[in-house]
């Protein structure tokens, strides 16, 4: 297999065609009455302590609003109540040495009780309510996390 192009992997031998496209991901904006953002501490790499957006990997076969109602309920234990899309942006995610190209599509939402929110887990270290205003977006593991935070600000002022 050689490269034929930016996403394209053709084999001289037998003419097999591979296209490396984009993978889709989701990512939840919740912020709570007080204007307090939620904020996950990825326990696992990549990115091992660094902070993100509750969301992950939409799988083969799912909606992003369907993969964005698991994950949530994955990484937080909380149901989704309400969500409205926000922002999409690209990013890349490296993981065992292969990096992969991404669109992050950004929602706004609304859970079932914020304070259910918090129990650490494998994906999950901890959970921080940061006042929106304050939130860092430099701190983010994933600039396209920082860029979807930056567009809510910007959209919610």
């Amino acid at each position: 297999m050689r490269a034929a192009g930016p996403k394209l992997w053709r084999c001289a031998d037998c003419r097999f065609e591979l296209y490396l496209n984009v993978a889709t991901a989701v990512a939840a904006v919740i912020v709570d009455e007080r204007e307090r953002l939620l904020i996950v501490v990825r326990g696992e790499e990549p990115q091992k302590g660094m902070w993100d957006l509750p969301g992950g990997f939409v799988d083969p076969g799912e909606s992003a609003e369907d993969a964005l109602r698991r994950e949530v309920a994955e990484e937080l234990g909380a149901e989704i109540t309400s969500m409205r899309f926000l922002c999409s942006y690209p990013n890349t995610y490296e993981y065992m040495g292969v990096r992969y190209a991404t669109v992050d599509l950004g929602f706004v939402c609304g859970v079932t009780d914020m304070h259910v929110a918090g129990a650490p887990n494998r994906e999950v270290a901890r959970v921080l309510f940061v006042p929106l205003q304050d939130v860092d977006i430099t701190r983010f593991a994933f600039p396209s996390a920082g860029e979807i935070v930056a567009r809510y600000r910007l959209v919610s002022s």
